[in-house]
């Protein structure tokens, strides 16, 4: 797996090959970090069509045969097929073998993963913090991880070498890497990333509620408040379900502010409604 020092992989199986699997396949062939790119997936025809883009080199539906002999292999499906993924593969993968994700969803998951490894295969999950509400390969690009930060989260369990593998990877890609521990992950992102989704579709379905053909007059603002709700909801009713307690928590707390500018209303509070404002303006302005 490891030539001469440097970080080379002789076979790479990706199992699914969307916007995050294709940019990674990409961002692999573009470093030169490896010989041969499997891709795997359910859509024959997505496979087929990253195989003429040379995103892959070849594919298979056989989830089973594409990890054989692989050096590295990568789950970019669903969150909620990893563990399936893993029990159909583990009598197929070779001793040395470093399995990865980049699912948004860490926490108990990783746990769950590192106890299904075969002896002498080894998983390390991440987290790039890369992409858009598109799923489809027609938007991968190597350079989708330049300068994204990408979050690593070991276990106490962790192998070294294979933390060290996948740590490289990133790095290689020119991500931002950090490593976090995986419960903590979940915290963080089910705030900053899962929960503004779950916003992001319930608002979309108030409008339904209220009336679908107002949707015809939105402009910048609703746009930009709900562009998330275009992400695959398969893809987030697999992070929300996984990540749940941190979701209902949030969303407690997000009732408490939301009710809180429901009575400043009420009274017509004029000066409160501002200060509730302010605040939110305050601290969105810190992202950079």
């Amino acid at each position: 797996m490891i030539k001469k020092g440097d970080l080379f992989f002789n076979k790479v199986t990706i199992i699914g090959v969307g916007l995050i699997g294709a940019s990674f396949a990409l961002a692999l062939k573009e470093k030169g970090l490896c010989k041969n790119i499997i891709g795997c997936g359910r859509k024959e025809n997505n496979l087929r069509q990253a195989k003429k883009r040379r995103i892959i080199d070849d594919y298979t539906l056989d989830v089973s045969r594409s990890c054989k002999d692989s050096d590295l292999i990568l789950l970019s499906t669903p969150v909620g097929a990893f563990t399936d993924i893993i029990k159909l593969i583990r009598g197929t993968v070779k001793k040395g073998a470093v399995i990865s994700d980049v699912g948004s969803v860490k926490g108990s998951l990783v746990y769950a993963l590192e106890s299904l490894m075969p002896k002498g295969v080894y998983y390390i999950g991440s987290h790039p913090i890369a992409g858009s509400d598109s799923s489809g390969i027609d938007d991968a690009r190597a350079d989708l991880f330049n300068n994204a930060r990408c979050i690593i989260t070991p276990t106490a369990k962790s192998n070294k070498k294979a933390l060290k593998t996948v740590t490289s990877i990133w790095e290689k890609f020119g991500s931002r890497v950090e490593l976090i521990d995986p419960l903590k992950h979940d915290e963080i992102f089910g705030a900053v990333s899962h929960f503004p989704h779950v916003v992001a579709y319930a608002v979309v379905n108030t409008l339904e509620s209220i009336d679908s053909d107002y949707i015809k007059y939105a402009g910048e603002g609703f746009k930009d408040t709900t562009r998330i709700a275009m992400s695959s909801p398969e893809l987030w009713r697999d992070i929300s379900l996984f990540n749940r307690a941190n979701l209902l928590k949030m969303i407690d707390i997000f009732r408490d502010n939301l009710d809180e500018i429901v009575r400043l209303l009420e009274k017509g509070d004029s000066a409160g409604i501002e200060k509730e404002f302010s605040k939110a303006q305050d601290l969105r302005m810190k992202i950079k």
